[in-house]
């Protein structure tokens, strides 16, 4: 494969702008903001918490349940399948939490020296709302779906407080895509599948609407970020993205889930690491996030070799 050749900062803006690539920051924010105050929910009163789990409802669509079609999976009984799935949703929602505290914490580091009226700001600040009502609303999906919370590992939450301190900001708007997009593909799959919760349906429904603004401004962010950073800070955003999605990817689902269902947590770790399907699963998640980051510039170097190694980019 051949290599595209090296083109200044100043000379790859030129170009971006006069392709007309480059949205303007105020006219997209002006945008969002309509979009939020037409289309923006209360999950406390959207969703009905105190309906009965129902029988024979699954928390998570099976084809997305980490073990499916492996060997193990299919010794498992029905039952025992669906309270892996309840596990898994709680582990998901767990670190859609983490994910969303910190991505809170990158955007007010982002806006800090904005100027406060500008709509960019606002939306900053209406998304960091919706983030709260997130986190909110997964921390009580978890309650009621009767499962235990799923923290990271002592390792990789610390290792989030450095990132999220040191990350430059197309690093940061690189890794909140990574936290949203995969996880908005598979709430696509889940809140039209009638198979599923129609409380985790209603979870997911609310999440879809409003991520679609948050990966909206970041990507747009990051487009702007990474045409006029200088080359020191491209390459870093390359290697800190990849850093992130390896850990991402090992992050995804609690190894806990798996003992906690009655299961030998090793077998079932080494069945998910050799099932194509998994990785699949993950792959196609990951591509419509992977695709625009080649496309942008970040997909290069270090960065492309990190990617390949979380096993999120075939």
């Amino acid at each position: 494969m051949t290599t595209a050749p090296d083109i200044s900062t100043a000379d790859t803006e030129a170009l971006r702008d006069a392709l007309g690539l480059l949205k303007d920051r105020e006219q997209v924010a002006e945008r969002l903001l309509d979009s939020s105050a037409k289309h923006s929910f209360d999950p406390d009163t959207e969703l009905d918490w105190d309906a009965p789990i129902e029988d024979g409802k699954w928390f998570w669509p099976p084809e997305l349940v980490s073990l499916y079609d492996t060997p193990l999976w299919k010794k498992m009984s029905e039952e025992q399948r669906m309270d892996l799935a309840r596990h898994e949703a709680a582990s998901l929602a767990s670190l859609g939490i983490w994910f969303e505290i910190i991505l809170m914490q990158l955007l007010v580091r982002h806006i800090y020296d904005k100027s406060v009226t500008s709509a960019h700001v606002r939306y900053a600040l209406t998304e960091i709302a919706d983030e709260c009502r997130h986190s909110k609303m997964f921390a009580r999906l978890i309650q009621t779906g009767g499962a235990p919370t799923y923290p990271v590992s002592r390792f990789n939450h610390n290792l989030a407080r450095i990132l999220k301190t040191v990350s430059t900001t197309p690093g940061s708007f690189a890794c909140t895509l990574l936290g949203e997009e995969i996880l908005d593909w598979m709430q696509r799959l889940t809140f039209p599948d009638e198979r599923v919760q129609t409380l985790v349906r209603g979870v997911t429904r609310i999440h879809v609407v409003e991520e679609a603004r948050h990966v909206r401004y970041a990507r747009e962010e990051l487009r702007r970020q990474m045409v006029r950073a200088p080359r020191w800070e491209q390459e870093l955003t390359r290697i800190s993205s990849g850093e992130a999605a390896r850990v991402f990817s090992v992050a995804f689902v609690n190894p806990q889930v798996y003992t906690n269902v009655g299961l030998d947590r090793r077998e079932a770790v080494a069945q998910v690491k050799a099932s194509g399907h998994r990785r699949e699963v993950m792959q196609t998640g990951a591509k419509r996030l992977t695709d625009f980051l080649d496309e942008i510039g970040v997909m290069r170097g270090v960065g492309r070799k990190l990617w390949k190694s979380s096993g999120l980019l075939a």
